[in-house]
């Protein structure tokens, strides 16, 4: 296939991207820098050069494919309703352009939010009052397309995207630990995360865009349930730090925007995704990939 991608020089996108060109596909890549253009180039993705609310540039990557993954996101905190909204203009922009033809769609999405307490599966739906809402509209746009002849899917990744390179929650959370000099985590730290290893997600993508049916959730889950307390544990050691339970009253202000992330109770399931897919992680987990200490060289104090 000849592939759109956008997003395909970011973290996600620099995996999924030789993992298409392995299978055989072709890859467009969407470039905004030089720099973005240029490292596509080097990984043997033809560009074009657009961005994300360029709806003229995704229009014209998706007309001329013969399927899309759409990785791209904006990923600033302080205006998350906004950077939603342009998702899911992008996604209907790209959906509009494959309407009627059957070729695939891929978008990404999350588990963050889902169904706090309890593991989420692929089944379940986000709450409309949490606050992974706005993001889920963009979800809902992609899925509605299965009626019009788009084979859709929705990739809902692990809060924790992890390998080396990883500039999310990890890095900030060790980055936070080194600035306090302690190694926190919120409450008693048996909330739980689930995990899934660059690698294994782009495996996932490759799969959902080759054989996914119209309509599908995947999740892209390897660890189910990490428990907070355990990740801070393994921060302590590698720097040599305390670690220490955080009281709710003082999540916020020792950890800032992290902080809401952190203390959610969010297991997830993949069983419904593998038994589809046949989908197998087979990269390190979280506390493994944690252990090799990339991490903790590339993270500066």
């Amino acid at each position: 296939m000849r592939v759109f991608v956008t997003g395909a020089s970011g973290f996600i996108g620099s995996a999924v991207v030789p993992e298409l060109i392995g299978a055989g596909h072709r890859v467009v890549g969407l470039a905004r820098s030089d720099a973005s253009a240029d490292a596509l180039a080097a990984a043997g993705a033809e560009v074009l050069r657009g961005a994300l609310d360029d709806l003229d540039s995704l229009r014209e990557g998706a007309a001329a494919s013969d399927g899309v993954i759409h990785l791209a996101y904006i990923h600033d905190f302080s205006r998350y309703e906004s950077a939603a909204r342009t998702d899911a203009q992008a996604i209907e922009t790209l959906g509009a352009a494959l309407e009627g033809s059957g070729r695939p769609l891929v978008i990404a999405s999350g588990t963050l939010g889902l169904t706090p307490g309890r593991v989420a599966t692929e089944r379940d739906t986000p709450d409309p009052g949490s606050g992974v809402s706005p993001r889920a509209a963009g979800a809902r746009a992609a899925l509605s397309l299965a009626s019009c002849n788009v084979r859709s899917s929705v990739v809902r990744l692990s809060p924790s995207v992890h390998d080396e390179g990883d500039h999310g929650f990890i890095p900030t959370l060790i980055a936070i630990a080194r600035d306090k000099g302690v190694s926190g985590y919120a409450g008693d730290g048996s909330n739980r995360w689930p995990a899934v290893h660059r690698l294994d997600a782009a495996h996932l993508f490759r799969l959902a865009l080759e054989i996914a049916p119209a309509g599908s959730v995947l999740h892209g889950v390897a660890d189910e349930d990490v428990p907070v307390r355990t990740i801070a544990e393994v921060i302590g050691w590698h720097l040599g730090l305390p670690v220490a339970a955080i009281s709710p009253e003082d999540t916020a202000e020792h950890f800032g925007w992290l902080g809401a992330f952190l203390a959610a109770d969010a297991p997830a399931s993949s069983a419904l995704t593998r038994e589809l897919l046949g989908w197998q992680p087979t990269r390190p987990g979280l506390i493994d990939d944690l252990d090799q200490g990339h991490y903790f060289r590339n993270t500066s104090g």
